[in-house]
């Protein structure tokens, strides 16, 4: 399984700690499918770097927070009046419902080295 709604941006500080966040805001009907890849990404740094999690500064390979909001919001309609030049808007009644999931692995340059060759963070396509 590839990612498809994960998207890695890598940095790296001082210390050689590399940090892999991800973030990813659906509607309801994808939501099921963001959950299984971020069950594929956890489930592959347990599986092979199986001291972890556990904090860097603690000597653990990787170590990971994992967050989610769930937003609701009216949609509304804008007009823009040409004589006044002025936009006007209206509650268009719709509500909106949105899920967004944030990952963020803090890693050893040897975990991030092998998580990228998996999931193909830094390689363009």
């Amino acid at each position: 399984m590839s990612l498809r709604y994960l998207d890695f941006d890598l940095s790296e500080n001082a210390d050689g700690i590399v940090t892999l966040d991800a973030m990813a805001s659906v509607a309801p009907p994808h939501l099921g499918a963001v959950h299984a890849e971020l069950a594929l990404v956890l489930a592959w740094a347990h599986a092979e770097f199986p001291d972890g999690p556990l904090p860097i500064d603690e000597d653990g390979p990787w170590d990971y927070d994992l967050q989610a909001t769930q937003e609701r919001s009216t949609q509304e309609r804008l007009r823009y009046d040409a004589t006044t030049r002025r936009l006007s808007s209206e509650p268009s009644g719709a509500e909106a419902l949105r899920h967004t999931v944030a990952l963020s692995i803090s890693a050893t340059p040897v975990f991030a080295a092998a998580f990228c060759e998996r999931f193909g963070v830094g390689v363009e396509s």
